[in-house]
């Protein structure tokens, strides 16, 4: 008893190992993502205090494609926005780089728009690679650095405040975090768009904590079209006065499929959302302050673990009903858990522990079933399938001894059968017909062995392996064999007439007979063994069906000696080439049984 918990407990601590290192690998990932998403991700109503400014299809309509644009509609939507001194923007971001100089004027005319106000925030970028980094003398090759970097012209960037605008996805290609800063190589830190924009709307902004390479977890509190969008080419024609824009942080940019500035979020899977959007929502996130943490993989695997240990010795004692109640419980816990957690501010991965849980309760419950059912019928499920009735009424005499592990060494006759031309036909018919057929095929092999009172051993796709001579010691065991194989040619002859009729097409058997000594028994494992023979006899039965044309019979000159007078043969000498056999091994076919 000890030892059997013991060895329960070192089953469930390689269990739980396994599934921890297998979901620790990231095989759940995605999922895991996806439902994190779809449970934290919660709409909230903003403020107010963000407007959009849409590049949108409305203004591509009006003032054509935006490659023909030039700076002017921008540099004349600052100045109108700026026009008033009692009623303007807090802050005017830009999410469009203007990294070159183009046409003097419009230059000019942009940036000196930029800089008639301390509010406006032009856009930066950076390029990330590989690349060797300095740290403490000496130098790494770090996957995360800035190997380009885009900032406005010369005149627009004395003009204005900078912040970047790169957004980057996570593995799945879903953005879900924020870059807070952009470390430049010279070791200038540039703020995010969002990050100047907050500050410079809110003053003193908490900063949220963020991993090693400057990110922080974004909640949106948005999807796509939930911020108020004004099109530009509204407040360029006046439509929307300047009032309505008076103390908010008014974002301009692209909001048109054309432009290519849209990223699928974990906000929402279905519709992408636009870089100005994804810029409104971090704005908001930094002026609420409501910030989330991710909470160390190395401490989620550690829990991980402990709860699928303790989960599998539950599910292993407790009776069906129990395991599954304790199963729904522990998996809608934590997803309780988690959903508690992000709300104080920590953010767990959702699908782990109910994934692994899940695929211990199967597995228990699984094993469960089948210990209690090889200990009900351990000798007639194991047989019964295999082997002639009256054979199974012999081995079930010795009771559950005869399944023990184990084998003894005796002669057989082997035969092996294979259904010649099934697979090229099976590729021109349905699957339920393929089924149908080859199911009818098998019964016909299976009825015919067990006719002749063989040993059924297994079916092989659409072959199958049997033997005479064991379990029990049978009288003429080769005649048995040969009886069954020309049984099966005989059977196989209408069928392959009614197929014919019916699909316009055709198949027979092939077959192999060897008589020899064999090693048979139960050989596997205590928990899942097969009652089956090996050694070269049998390995010479399939090797003659293997070489066996449709509808032909090749026995071994061991066969055709032991039924030497009650059968016609024809030899083919040595011209059969099996694997493994030296030259000269007599094949013969077997012609009929007188």
């Amino acid at each position: 008893m000890k030892n059997r918990r013991f060895r329960t407990f070192l089953f469930a601590l390689s269990a739980a190992g396994l599934l921890t290192l297998i979901l620790g690998l990231g095989l759940f990932r995605s999922a895991d993502l996806a439902l994190s998403d779809a449970l934290y991700q919660e709409r909230a109503a903003s403020d107010g205090k963000i407007v959009l400014v849409g590049i949108d299809q409305k203004a591509l309509e009006v003032y054509g494609p935006y490659q023909q644009w030039g700076r002017n509609p921008v540099a004349e939507a600052l100045e109108i926005l700026n026009a008033s001194e009692e009623c303007r923007p807090a802050v005017i971001g830009i999410d469009v780089l203007y990294s070159g100089e183009s046409d003097p004027a419009a230059d000019r005319r942009l940036a000196e728009a930029a800089g008639r106000y301390p509010n406006v925030i032009t856009a930066c970028a950076a390029e990330f690679g590989s690349a060797l980094v300095e740290s403490g003398g000496d130098y790494a090759l770090s996957p995360h650095s800035v190997t380009a970097y885009s900032e406005p012209y010369k005149a627009l960037k004395a003009a204005s405040t900078q912040g970047h605008i790169n957004a980057m996805m996570d593995s799945d290609g879903i953005l879900r975090h924020h870059m807070l800063y952009l470390t430049l190589p010279s070791g200038i830190r540039i703020p995010s768009l969002a990050l100047a924009a907050a500050r410079a709307y809110g003053g003193s902004v908490t900063e949220p904590p963020t991993d090693g390479h400057g990110f922080w977890y974004l909640p949106f509190c948005g999807t796509p079209g939930d911020f108020a969008m004004i099109s530009i080419s509204d407040v360029l024609s006046g439509t929307v006065s300047p009032d309505y824009f008076d103390g908010k942080i008014v974002l301009i940019g692209p909001y048109a499929a054309g432009l290519q500035d849209s990223y699928v979020t974990s906000a929402d899977h279905a519709s992408p959302m636009y870089g100005v959007e994804y810029q409104a929502n971090a704005i908001q996130a930094l002026l609420w302050g409501d910030y989330k943490t991710e909470v160390s993989d190395g401490l989620q695997l550690f829990l991980l673990f402990l709860l699928l240990t303790l989960g599998f010795l539950l599910f292993r004692r407790c009776r069906v009903r129990i395991s599954a109640l304790l199963w729904i419980l522990l998996s809608g816990g934590w997803f309780l858990l988690c959903l508690g957690m992000y709300r104080t501010g920590h953010i767990l991965h959702v699908l782990w522990i109910p994934a692994g849980l899940t695929v211990l309760y199967a597995v228990c419950l699984a094993v469960n079933y089948v210990q209690a059912t090889l200990e009900r019928q351990k000798v007639t499920n194991t047989f019964r399938r295999y082997v002639a009735p009256e054979i199974v009424t012999e081995i079930l005499k010795d009771g559950t001894d005869a399944l023990e592990l184990g084998g003894r060494q005796t002669e057989i006759a082997v035969l092996f059968v294979d259904v010649r031309g099934f697979t090229s036909m099976s590729e021109h018919l349905e699957p339920k017909k393929v089924v149908k057929i080859l199911n009818r095929y098998l019964t016909l092999i299976s009825d015919c062995i067990l006719k002749n009172g063989g040993t059924l051993d297994k079916f092989v796709g659409d072959a199958a392996m049997a033997f005479w001579g064991a379990p029990l010691p049978q009288a003429d065991s080769v005649m048995r064999a040969a009886r069954a194989a020309m049984d099966m040619v005989d059977g196989s002859k209408a069928l392959s007439e009614e197929l014919l009729k019916t699909y316009g097409q055709t198949v027979s058997f092939g077959i192999g007979i060897h008589l020899g000594e064999a090693v048979v028994g139960n050989i596997g494992s205590p928990r899942r063994m097969d009652y089956t023979a090996i050694g070269d006899t049998v390995n010479t039965a399939a090797r003659l069906e293997a070489n066996a044309p449709g509808g032909t019979i090749y026995i071994s000159r061991a066969v055709a000696n032991a039924l030497e007078g009650r059968i016609r043969t024809t030899s083919l000498g040595a011209t059969i080439p099996l694997k493994g056999k030296k030259e000269g091994f007599e094949v013969l076919t077997l012609d009929e049984i007188i």
